[in-house]
Protein backbone atom coordinates (compact mmCIF):
# COMPACT_ATOMS: atom_id res chain seq x y z
CA UNK A 1 0.00 0.00 0.00
CA UNK A 2 2.80 2.39 0.77
CA UNK A 3 4.49 2.15 -2.83
CA UNK A 4 1.35 2.66 -4.18
CA UNK A 5 0.54 5.85 -2.55
CA UNK A 6 3.32 7.01 -2.44
CA UNK A 7 3.93 6.62 -6.84
CA UNK A 8 -0.18 8.25 -6.61
CA UNK A 9 1.00 10.67 -5.24
CA UNK A 10 3.85 11.83 -6.89
CA UNK A 11 1.80 11.25 -10.14
CA UNK A 12 -0.74 13.10 -9.23
CA UNK A 13 1.81 16.51 -8.28
CA UNK A 14 2.88 15.67 -11.64
CA UNK A 15 6.40 14.68 -10.58
CA UNK A 16 8.89 12.67 -11.89
CA UNK A 17 10.74 9.76 -10.37
CA UNK A 18 13.86 11.28 -11.24
CA UNK A 19 12.71 14.95 -9.66
CA UNK A 20 11.86 13.05 -6.31
CA UNK A 21 15.35 11.26 -6.52
CA UNK A 22 17.02 14.47 -6.86
CA UNK A 23 15.02 16.07 -3.50
CA UNK A 24 16.11 13.01 -1.43
CA UNK A 25 19.20 12.95 -2.76
CA UNK A 26 19.36 9.04 -3.93
CA UNK A 27 19.73 7.69 -7.17
CA UNK A 28 17.11 7.40 -9.32
CA UNK A 29 17.34 4.01 -9.47
CA UNK A 30 16.98 3.27 -5.99
CA UNK A 31 14.10 5.13 -5.98
CA UNK A 32 12.45 3.61 -8.66
CA UNK A 33 13.17 0.20 -6.62
CA UNK A 34 11.56 1.84 -3.64
CA UNK A 35 8.86 2.34 -5.57
CA UNK A 36 7.99 -1.20 -7.42
CA UNK A 37 9.04 -2.37 -4.27
CA UNK A 38 12.03 -4.18 -4.65
CA UNK A 39 13.55 -1.85 -1.38
CA UNK A 40 12.09 -1.05 1.61
CA UNK A 41 11.53 2.85 2.03
CA UNK A 42 13.70 3.94 4.73
CA UNK A 43 12.27 5.55 7.51
CA UNK A 44 13.80 8.59 7.46
CA UNK A 45 12.97 8.48 3.04
CA UNK A 46 9.12 8.10 4.07
CA UNK A 47 9.35 11.32 6.78
CA UNK A 48 11.08 13.17 3.90
CA UNK A 49 8.66 12.68 1.40
CA UNK A 50 5.91 13.24 4.21
CA UNK A 51 7.68 16.89 4.32
CA UNK A 52 8.21 17.29 0.42
CA UNK A 53 4.90 16.80 0.06
CA UNK A 54 3.36 18.50 2.73
CA UNK A 55 1.44 15.52 3.96
CA UNK A 56 1.87 12.86 7.16
CA UNK A 57 3.39 9.71 7.29
CA UNK A 58 0.28 8.36 7.89
CA UNK A 59 -1.09 9.32 4.73
CA UNK A 60 1.44 7.96 2.63
CA UNK A 61 1.20 4.69 4.54
CA UNK A 62 -2.35 4.53 3.97
CA UNK A 63 -3.53 4.92 7.16
CA UNK A 64 -5.78 8.19 6.75
CA UNK A 65 -7.54 9.51 3.77
CA UNK A 66 -6.40 13.11 5.20
CA UNK A 67 -3.92 14.62 2.95
CA UNK A 68 -3.07 17.33 5.49
CA UNK A 69 -0.25 17.11 8.22
CA UNK A 70 -0.68 16.92 11.98
CA UNK A 71 -0.62 20.46 13.65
Amino acid sequence: MLNKNIRDFREDNDLTQKTIAKVLNVDRTAYVKYENGKLEFPHQIINELADYYNTSTDFLYGRTRETKPYP
